[in-house]
């Protein structure tokens, strides 16, 4: 068999020398300095006092119109199409540029007039783009009055200067398919909105705090609304949908601005917004008219969620906070379970990981065992929070047999044993909460003495359980076998250590009664399977 000749590769050419590259940078490069000169002329010399306003602001305009027209020229001709893009884009933002520094800086129109004449530039230089079918001339156009126009002015009509860029560079992403654009137009008004709020919440005065929430809400409608038609279009873009997650973040902060109850309102209406979005493709009349894929679904579900999240934490105190976030916990579980949804049972488990470390804070293991911190932090808000971690750890183990994570039995072992082990947490709180709000340092003890019961009648479970299964599913028999010994471990180290000292009169003789019933049946029980086992296994005569 004749071998195969050897393909060799020609020398590598250097970045610097390949078609094209030198003349791309030095446009980009031109476009920069231009803009930066035209900043000077309406910006820098108002400041120094040179020539008059007039003059400098129709000297901005003629010379953009200019490198406009200069760039529609040029794109006629043989390898014009770099220097044609670089001329129109330099000309189509002086030109927004110009508009900018006469709102803000000479105040010759009023910001909503302003704000017109900007979206008609701005829209003209994508239309030229639609028509050149060049992304990097709206891209240009877009991120040069992006990033001068904060050097024009840093006023809080700055902010709607921005949302114009992204209202203006929409349409186009209806008809192509230009990912960056989706970026440089969204992305200079999430930071300035959020950066506006950041400097309100911090100089805690009014101030323009209405301005810039107003300004946080277009941000999210055109980023929600956007994407959503968009993806109508093209259901893979996956760009649209991280983009619209990035404009929720300015109204997703814009609440810390405000008190508890506006926070509170303004959380719940955007949750509900962002979820009733993320909820539509499982309705089936409206899912098929939407067409919303599934991972603008997630995007949408996500920001909800933190939205909701935000207005749990607004609207409770320390003591009620693990209550909201269980509750929202079970709402998130249940639909997650009945759609067989894993996004929405993931966001139920973040809820209730959050809930237990806020409840894991509020009924710590010290607070528990001492009686002083148990009566200072304890009570019927704790018991409550318990009482909904018990239904969070049912709902949980009912969503993972749902979504197949009990399919293998080891699985289903691991997933009943980490259930046990918050809901046996879950039930001491709750004892002891009881006790403590029903009656000071009796109902203390009370609580105590019946956690104890409640352990050792976990423990006789489990081992029942785990003999009942010994020869038909070994593996999970020997987990529950090997739970309830530790488990009756611990209550007997509980009921020795702690409640022979701290209990006194019915209480610990009512403890040690049940713990030593269940431990009598519990070994009778553990003799008998294992007799018998030994009896089927011996051979006959």
């Amino acid at each position: 068999m004749p071998a195969l000749p050897v393909q060799r590769r020609g020398p590598r050419v250097p970045w610097w020398q390949r078609e094209g590259v030198i003349s791309r940078v030095l446009a980009v490069a031109g476009v920069g300095v231009t803009l930066i000169g035209v900043v000077m002329l309406l910006v820098l010399a108002a400041q120094a006092g040179l020539f008059g306003a007039v003059p400098r602001v129709v000297a901005g305009a003629v010379f953009s119109a200019g490198l406009v027209g200069a760039g529609a020229r040029v794109h006629g001709r043989v390898g014009g199409r770099v220097g044609a893009i670089a001329l129109a884009a330099t000309g189509i933002a002086g030109g927004y540029l110009d508009v900018v520094a006469v709102t803000t800086v000479y105040g010759w129109l009023p910001p909503v007039v302003g704000y017109g004449v900007a979206l008609g530039i701005a829209a003209g230089g994508v239309a030229l783009a639609l028509r050149w079918r060049s992304q990097a001339l709206a891209v240009l156009v877009l991120l040069g009055a992006a990033l001068l126009a904060p050097v024009v002015t840093v006023d809080v009509v700055l902010l709607g200067f921005l949302i114009v860029l992204q209202i203006a560079a929409l349409p186009v992403q209806l008809g192509r398919d230009w990912p960056y654009l989706h970026v440089v137009r969204t992305v200079p008004a999430v930071l300035a909105t959020l950066a506006a709020v950041a400097g309100t919440a911090l100089a805690a005065s009014d101030g323009h705090r209405y301005q810039v929430l107003a300004a946080a809400i277009v941000v999210a409608v055109v980023g929600l609304s956007g994407a959503v038609l968009v993806v109508r279009q093209r259901a893979g873009d996956v760009v649209a949908s991280v983009v619209c997650g990035a404009a929720t973040v300015p109204l997703l902060a814009a609440p810390v601005m405000f008190g508890r109850g506006p926070a509170v309102f303004i959380n719940a209406v955007f949750a509900a917004v962002l979820l009733g979005v993320a909820v539509v493709p499982w309705l089936p009349k409206l899912g098929a008219r939407a067409r919303i894929p599934a991972h603008l679904a997630v995007v949408t579900a996500v920001a909800g969620a933190c939205a909701l999240l935000e207005a749990c934490v607004a609207a409770t105190r320390v003591q009620t906070l693990p209550i909201a976030l269980f509750l929202v916990a079970l709402g998130f579980l249940a639909v997650g379970g009945q759609q067989r949804s894993r996004m929405a049972a993931g966001i139920g488990g973040v809820f209730a990981a959050i809930g237990a470390l806020a409840f894991a804070v509020n009924a710590a293991p010290a607070t528990l065992a001492d009686e002083g911190a148990a009566a200072a932090h304890l009570g019927i808000s704790t018991a409550l929070a318990a009482v909904a971690g018990l239904a969070v750890v049912a709902v949980a183990v009912w969503d993972a047999r749902r979504l197949g994570f009990m399919e293998k039995e080891g699985e289903a072992t691991a997933v009943v044993v980490i259930a046990g082990f918050f809901g046996l947490y879950a039930v001491t709180a709750l004892t002891v909460s009881l006790g403590v709000a029903a009656g000071g340092r009796d109902g203390f003890l009370a609580g105590h003495g019946i956690a104890t019961m409640v352990w050792m009648a976990a423990a006789t479970a489990a081992l029942l359980f785990g003999l009942r299964r010994l020869t038909r599913t070994p593996q999970s028999a020997k987990v529950a076998l090997a739970a309830g010994l530790l488990l009756t471990a611990a209550a007997l180290a509980k009921l020795f250590l702690f409640d022979l000292a701290t209990l006194d009169g019915l209480v610990r003789a009512a403890a040690f009664l049940v713990v030593g019933v269940l431990l009598l049946v519990v070994g009778t029980r553990y003799a008998r399977v294992f007799a018998e086992t030994a009896e089927r296994g011996a051979p006959t005569h």
